[in-house]
């Protein structure tokens, strides 16, 4: 049984994909805690358990596993918001989902942020590659915003001039700004404020 990698295409065996996925699955941990500039390839090599030699024949080099590791974090990110957001079509759908990530974080205390923010503060402005990727799971993030907020107007709770796509990116501007106040500050309640000024702004363009 042959597996085809999705970053080169190329036809993996059963045993080279799990080699592979532990690679990944090592330096996405890592990179996630420690950041991708302070993760050395020699790093993960040491906590996923395999050979140089084999971390080499699947990635070129360090990009090429960054490439990597956004693609499974994204994937994860963005199956975790499509399971929370998918259905919600009311303001207290809106508020539950902002609870759990704020709940989440909190476990934190705030550490680390955003697992797709942390990645692109750092590789953005180097990897044209990695910002595209990026750029796309971001996008699909909003979507998802998008798309409760298009059924709250589509049921009538918010008025039909107002402007989704606009309210989408404030929202996930006041999400990612959050983050990243309460990683600085090791604290959520920053990241608690900016989310819930954002929803009480959509609330207050709700039809009354």
């Amino acid at each position: 049984m042959t597996i085809a990698d999705s970053t080169t295409g190329r036809r993996l065996t059963a045993r080279g994909a799990l080699t592979r996925a532990r690679i990944v699955t090592a330096a996405a941990d890592l990179m996630y805690v420690q950041g991708v500039g302070s993760t050395t390839l020699d790093d993960v090599v040491a906590a996923s358990g395999v050979s140089k030699s084999q971390l080499y024949h699947h990635f070129a080099g360090k990009d090429a596993v960054v490439r990597a590791v956004i693609d499974l974090m994204g994937e994860r990110v963005i199956q975790r918001e499509r399971d929370a957001l998918g259905h919600v079509s009311t303001f207290a759908g809106l508020r539950r989902w902002r609870d759990a990530l704020v709940q989440n974080n909190a476990l934190r205390h705030g550490a680390y942020g955003c697992a797709l923010g942390s990645l692109a503060t750092e590789v953005a402005d180097h990897d044209e590659v990695a910002r595209q990727a990026l750029s796309a799971l971001f996008t699909e993030w909003q979507g998802l915003l998008t798309g409760v907020l298009r059924r709250l107007q589509d049921n009538g709770a918010l008025a039909p001039e107002v402007s989704i796509d606009q309210l989408a990116t404030g929202l996930m501007g006041a999400l990612q700004g959050g983050y990243m106040l309460a990683q600085t500050e090791r604290d959520v309640a920053p990241m608690a404020t900016s989310i819930d000024m954002a929803l009480a702004y959509i609330e207050s363009l709700s039809v009354r």
